[in-house]
């Protein structure tokens, strides 16, 4: 069991670092083979920024523990919503006064409607709704370059100034982080079934906790060094892109890859888990009410509950 433990973090940190390279790497391509930065933000870094969670959903589902896969998906953006959030605000309150934030909150709650749909109705993200999520992100990136487009100042845009470099080091970069990513989710994958075999518990509950904190630790860090900055206004609409992403894009990879199914125990915690996450967020959001840093707290032992009541089987 210390074995796969440790090689689970192993393959976290090689996630992170090669999603890391890999974005600097296309970006810096694009940016040398003069692409519109505009474009290079919505695909390459808003792509690449979810290159962890989208490599270990495929690699999971392809090697049949679509657990993994779904606990994956599920566990980040609560992680996303009660941590990533939570815990910055608990060192400087989190503004939710961003100019178009709400459009972006109501995508959001549609993603997370469409994927409780699918769980409560079928099932299963078979071929058919895998495609119509992937659908999804195409009309969101197409919509979100249409606003920006526009100088409406869209606050899921990122400044992409800061992957800039020479041809032939983003190229190396390129190459690290295509070899590092599948290296990392084959590490994950194999290691977290396995560590869910020897503890008996379904693949799920790996996927909600070590590997949706894992896969999450890159939004942790911009959100927390944003607030450290006190820019933290920025990271909310970061957090929300990071969600609809997870579902429309990982989501959808995860159907037309291999047709995950649901567990039981997911419709029944999981999914209200995601939800719920969904609805707070939402909250601060379309009432735009800063995160306080007692908000914060709340929200971190709002987590911290999550993670006790998957551990002590709650729902399951």
């Amino acid at each position: 069991m210390a074995l796969e433990i440790g090689l689970i973090v192993i393959g976290i940190a090689l996630l992170l670092v090669a999603g890391d390279l890999l974005v600097r790497g296309a970006a810096g391509l694009a940016i040398a083979l003069r692409v519109p930065i505009l474009l290079v933000s919505l695909t390459i870094v808003a792509f690449g920024t979810s290159a962890p969670e989208l490599f270990v959903t495929v690699q999971a589902v392809l090697s049949g523990n679509a657990g993994l896969a779904l606990g994956n998906i599920m566990g980040s953006n609560v992680a996303n919503v009660l941590l990533i959030l939570g815990l910055p605000a608990v060192i400087y309150p989190i503004s939710a006064h961003v100019p178009g934030l709400a459009r972006h909150g109501a995508i959001m709650l549609v993603a997370t409607a469409a994927f409780a749909i699918l769980a409560y109705t079928r099932g299963v993200i078979d071929m058919r709704a895998g495609a119509g999520l992937l659908a999804g992100i195409v009309l969101y990136i197409s919509y979100t370059g249409w606003r920006a487009a526009r100088g409406s100042g869209e606050p899921v845009v990122e400044d992409v100034a800061e992957y800039a470099s020479r041809s032939g080091r983003a190229a190396i970069f390129l190459i690290a982080g295509l070899v590092g990513l599948p290296v990392g989710a084959h590490l994950l994958v194999t290691n977290g079934a396995a560590l869910a075999a020897d503890l008996g518990v379904r693949e799920e509950v790996i996927g909600l906790t070590l590997i949706a904190f894992g896969t999450s630790l890159p939004e942790l860090a911009t959100v927390a060094a944003a607030a450290l900055h006190k820019k933290s206004d920025v990271a909310l609409g970061g957090v929300v892109g990071s969600n609809i992403f997870n579902i429309f894009a990982v989501g959808g990879a995860a159907g037309v890859a291999g047709q995950p199914q649901f567990d039981p125990a997911s419709l029944r915690f999981d999914i209200p888990a995601m939800i719920f996450a969904a609805l707070v967020v939402s909250w601060f959001i379309f009432l735009k009410r800063d995160i306080s840093r007692l908000a914060g707290v709340l929200m971190c032992l709002l987590y911290a509950a999550f993670i006790v009541c998957i551990a002590l089987k709650i729902g399951q």
